[in-house]
């Protein structure tokens, strides 16, 4: 990596900043916006998606991850919009299942039944175009395949489910991470498993035909990792509780036509995870390492300042637990000291977060939250929503 190395002043925290909870019941458990869909169109409202499920608050064990399909009931994809840069937002009366409309999640249909071509050219540069690029047949492990819709009026309603097609590769998921290059063509940041559910690779595909197709256009990342930072002897048969070296890819576009992206890595997801950026010269095609963001902290979600800097908003799962940023004022190669947003998490099952710009110096996050004051404990604090506004100096 070139550039100034970073100095390593004490963590700070903003001057400025508010908390207020976007939705919480003390009988759900909210989680996950990060992969769930965020989205701003054309008239400024922010469309942010989350899920939800019934669950008992009796045991810290009843809600680990890998059992709550089996220990709760009625899950389902919350959305909350704002209208005024992210200070509000509708979660008194939210929309439920928002694309739970004809096509929704492919219901019904044989996969080799399902298009994988849209009817009508799209314009991706319509700032009403929105896209959401997700996951069917399960998530990050092989079976699952990638999915696209497409909403051309700001959100309000979102066309048929389209399979992206596999290519070649074992399996494909889908993560709400596109971004739409200057020249109209849109990216889909996604990774690959293998079949054995081994190796979770970034990769990109890239639309076609009037943007009614997409094809793979690139890996992000090696397959293997030669420093093996996330290699081990793991005991939880889980694979999601196990190492991982790069996933949960999304992609940033800067002013000088640069795309960066920035990457999960982990040894033990319930703390000890870190985020990387790569960077693209090329559109794209072709991808190299630029920096590590922090030493603890995924996934990351990015903003683009109006003076450059970029903003990276991040879950911190170690206690004490709770979110953190860092500002890099040259392009994402270096990063300044650790900003604490807050750090009042009742437990590490909180972050996942999605970013904003608010205003001047000021930027948004939405994310789930646990709250070590919550009079309800389960391994932490009932499992809400919440938001942030802060300034960066």
């Amino acid at each position: 990596m070139t550039g100034e190395i970073r100095t390593y002043s004490a963590p700070i925290r903003p001057r400025d900043i508010d908390h207020a909870t976007v939705y919480k019941h003390d009988d759900e458990f909210c989680s996950w916006p990060f992969t769930s869909g965020f989205w701003e169109n054309g008239d400024g409202t922010l469309i942010a998606n989350f899920a939800t499920r019934n669950v008992s608050y009796n045991s810290g064990d009843a809600i680990r991850h890998d059992v709550l399909g089996q220990n709760s009931s009625n899950p389902r994809t919350i959305t909350v919009r704002s209208h005024d840069r992210g200070l509000t937002w509708d979660g008194a009366n939210p929309q439920i299942n928002m694309m739970a409309g004809p096509g929704g999640e492919g219901r019904g249909m044989a996969r080799d039944e399902m298009p994988v071509m849209l009817e009508q050219p799209v314009d991706y540069t319509d700032p009403n175009v929105l896209v959401s690029n997700g996951v069917m047949g399960g998530f990050a492990t092989s079976g699952t395949q990638g999915t696209v819709r497409i909403s051309r009026d700001g959100g309000s309603s979102w066309g048929s489910t389209l399979l992206v097609p596999l290519e070649g590769l074992s399996a494909t998921t889908g993560i709400q991470s596109s971004l739409v290059r200057p020249d109209g063509r849109l990216l889909l940041f996604m990774f690959s498993v293998d079949a054995d559910n081994s190796h979770r690779r970034p990769l990109v595909y890239g639309s076609t035909n009037e943007g009614r197709e997409f094809h793979f256009m690139s890996y992000i990342v090696p397959r293997d990792d030669p420093f093996g930072n996330a290699d081990g002897d793991y005991d939880d048969p889980s694979v999601a509780f196990v190492g991982h070296r790069w996933f949960y890819p999304r992609g940033y576009m800067l002013s000088s036509g640069r795309i960066l992206c920035v990457t999960r890595c982990q040894r033990d997801p319930t703390g000890v995870m870190w985020s990387e950026v790569f960077y693209s010269d090329d559109g794209g095609d072709t991808w190299g390492f630029l920096s590590r963001i922090n030493d603890f902290g995924a996934p990351t979600s990015m903003v683009v300042m109006p003076d450059g800097r970029i903003v990276a908003i991040y879950g911190y799962r170690l206690m004490p637990s709770g979110i953190r940023a860092a500002v890099s004022e040259d392009g994402g190669k270096t990063w300044g000291p650790e900003i604490i947003v807050r750090d009042d998490g009742g437990s590490w099952d909180l972050g996942y977060p999605n970013a904003w710009h608010v205003e001047g110096n000021k930027v948004g996050t939405l994310y789930y939250f646990n709250s070590k004051d919550d009079p309800i404990q389960a391994n932490g604090g009932v499992r809400h929503v919440a938001r942030s506004i802060f300034s960066i100096d």
